[in-house]
């Protein structure tokens, strides 16, 4: 099974109310992991792309909280694309997928709820190395 497989979306509860939804997520119920770490993107100028790297151990769910955004995932070999325009709808990054997200509307606010706290070694931003990488896990 390729890293690729393992992603998926994540429906998160909706708790509809006339004076406004409410949405939340509880790590190792909602998530497949203890949530380690917050952060979110906002003020993406138009046309401007984030992400660009990949992950060794970590896993993120991506939402996108407010506006939409795409997010373009690969494991080197297969890709696939996933809208995110739903403050309760978001997408699981396991490790050793690639993301880039792109064609934010204005006003998104992408959250990421992350497996580990920020360890720059974790990350890969090369995509040559990427793909070295990801042709070391098919063994």
């Amino acid at each position: 099974m390729s890293a690729l497989d393992k992603v998926r979306i994540i429906e998160l509860p909706k708790i509809c109310d006339p004076r406004g939804n409410l949405s939340f997520a509880e790590g190792g119920r909602h998530l497949p992991f203890s949530i380690k770490r917050v952060f979110y993107i906002y003020d993406v100028p138009g046309g401007e792309c984030r992400g660009g790297h990949a992950h060794k151990e970590c896993s993120i769910v991506l939402i996108a909280v407010a506006g939409s955004f795409e997010v373009r995932l690969t494991d080197g070999k297969r890709e696939m694309t996933v809208l995110l325009n739903r403050a309760n709808r978001g997408v699981l990054i396991p490790p050793g997928v690639w993301d880039t997200m792109h064609d934010f509307t204005t006003g998104s606010v992408a959250l990421a709820l992350a497996s580990h706290p920020y360890e720059e070694e974790d990350y890969i931003r090369d995509y040559d190395e990427f793909i070295e990488y990801a042709k070391s896990l098919d063994h």
